[in-house]
C-alpha cells in the first residue's frame, strides 16, 4: 500500500496497532513500523517471549524486515516509528542501519537511549519525540497494571 503524505500520527497509530498485537500475545506492548517513500515496508512488535530471544524488540525485527525488503542494510531513506523510546541496543542498531528518521511515542527514562549523554544515533538521523505519547504510555501502563 502507498500512503502519500500521511502524518506522523497516522504512522504512529499503525505502530500502536502492532503494540496492541504484542499485548494480545502477552508481550510488552511495543510496536514499530518502518516507512519508505510514504509506504509501510515493515511492521513488528515485541516478541521476546514468543521467540525466547532478548533481542527480539519491535525495532530490531522491523529493521531486519525493512532491510530484507529493500535488499540493503542501510535505511537512510526510511522513517522508523516506534511506540516507546528505543533502548540502547535498538538505538545502536538504528545507528548501524543509518535510519534516516526516528519517531517515537512514550519516553522511557529508565531504559531509553536518551538517558545517557553519548551520541548513540547516526549523526544524520533526525528524531521526533512524543508523537501520540499518551496513547503509547497508557498502553504500557495498563499492561503492567494487569500483570500485577
Amino acid at each position: 500500500m502507498h500512503y502519500p503524505l500521511l502524518s506522523d500520527e497516522y504512522f504512529m497509530n499503525e505502530a500502536l496497532k502492532e503494540a496492541r498485537m504484542a499485548r494480545e500475545s502477552e508481550e510488552v506492548p511495543v510496536g514499530a513500523v518502518i516507512v519508505h517513500r510514504d509506504r509501510i515496508i515493515a511492521r513488528a512488535y515485541n516478541m521476546t517471549r514468543q521467540l525466547n530471544d532478548v533481542t527480539a524488540h519491535a525495532e530490531m525485527i522491523a529493521i531486519t524486515a525493512a532491510s530484507n525488503y529493500l535488499g540493503s542494510k542501510y535505511l537512510s531513506e526510511c522513517s522508523l516509528f516506534v511506540t516507546l523510546e528505543p533502548c540502547l541496543m535498538c538505538a545502536t542498531a538504528m545507528k548501524w542501519a543509518q535510519v534516516g528518521r526516528i519517531v517515537y511515542g512514550a519516553s522511557d527514562p529508565r531504559e531509553g537511549y536518551s538517558r545517557i549523554e553519548a551520541d548513540i544515533l547516526h549523526k544524520k538521523s533526525e528524531v521526533t519525540r512524543e508523537v501520540l505519547d499518551r496513547e503509547s504510555a497508557e498502553l504500557l501502563r495498563q499492561f503492567f497494571l494487569d500483570r500485577r
